[in-house]
């Protein structure tokens, strides 16, 4: 007999505490852990677009982000490439169309360069320092360097641990991007300068901007092309973006019953031991192996698109 979703979850943690045990660790209470109530929350929003629509990327008018990546795939369709250093103005596999011929991104590695670049460091002020009468505000600042100042600000509250560390270099954020490159930090406009983060507060920084001869990655994007028609490129949309394909007729009365109520409210909500009906539908949603929690998956429903995620929480609250 196949077990249940909550019984191969319980399994799965008896397997990982046996595990810990036979490597000497302390193991927690089997009962007490395995005994837990959980509850499972599966979230479904409607998606107000068809799949093709809603599978096609296009640049936003955000001069930071969007300009660059219009630039670029105005340059590689339908067959050509664009090369930058440093950064990747178009992430790899997205899908984008052009003149009824439906593409998907590629990035390679092409080399390396060296170039000038401005690097950007912010020094911490100490909490008793005076603060100067011209420091900057940060949310005065334009948006390209308002966006590096906290990212260097976010560096040093958390001892190199951000998530957008990988955009530094030695603790030193570099300017690659047009409008980075193009803004009053990339000028010196703000070199030496105090910038504050709040108004009277902490959390104030000396900017030091210098210009360096570094090695930048080339990164170039192609296009390549996936259908040469809508209806060819509707396929491949279902076979790589949609992650459940239902119809009423392809699930029993209860579980259409139990997708219809978490259509209907937006979510649906069991704590263990859950009903054999949600069960059936985590498993036909392809959650049936998630352990915490997943989001964005997509699910074609009688001709509609839905947005889904199941979250897994303790029932207890603690």
């Amino acid at each position: 007999m196949v077990p249940s979703i909550a019984r191969r979850r319980l399994l799965r943690t008896v397997g990982s505490i046996a595990l810990g045990g036979l490597a000497g660790c302390t193991a927690p209470d089997v009962f007490g852990a395995d005994g837990t109530e959980h509850e499972y929350t599966l979230t479904v929003d409607a998606v107000e677009t068809s799949p093709v629509e809603y599978a096609l990327y296009s640049p936003d008018d955000d001069p930071l982000f969007g300009a660059p990546a219009r630039e670029t795939l105005a340059n590689i369709l339908p067959d050509g490439r664009h090369t930058t250093y440093g950064y990747q103005p178009v992430t790899e596999d997205e899908y984008v169309e052009h003149d009824g011929r439906y593409f998907q991104t590629a990035v390679i590695v092409t080399g390396s360069d060296d170039i000038d670049r401005t690097l950007v460091r912010a020094e911490p002020l100490a909490d008793d320092a005076t603060v100067p009468d011209d420091a900057v505000p940060v949310d005065s600042l334009d948006r390209p360097s308002a966006r590096v100042v906290k990212i260097l600000h976010s560096h040093a509250q958390t001892g190199g641990e951000s998530d957008s560390d990988d955009l530094l270099r030695n603790g030193a954020y570099v300017l690659r991007r047009p409008a980075e490159r193009e803004s009053p930090l990339s000028a010196g406009d703000l070199d030496g300068r105090v910038v504050t983060m709040q108004s009277g507060g902490p959390w104030n920084y000396r900017i030091e901007t210098a210009t360096r001869r570094i090695s930048e990655t080339a990164y170039t994007t192609l296009a390549l092309e996936v259908a040469a028609s809508r209806e060819q490129f509707r396929e491949v949309v279902f076979d790589t973006r949609i992650d459940a394909d239902l119809t009423q007729e392809s699930v029993s009365a209860d579980v259409q019953s139990t997708l219809d109520r978490a259509i209907g409210r937006g979510r649906y909500v069991e704590t263990t031991p859950l009903s054999p009906s949600f069960e059936t539908l985590l498993e036909r949603l392809d959650l049936g192996s998630v352990d915490s929690g997943v989001n964005g998956q997509l699910l074609w429903y009688d001709a509609s698109l839905y947005r889904y995620g199941l979250y897994i929480s303790d029932a207890s609250g603690d």
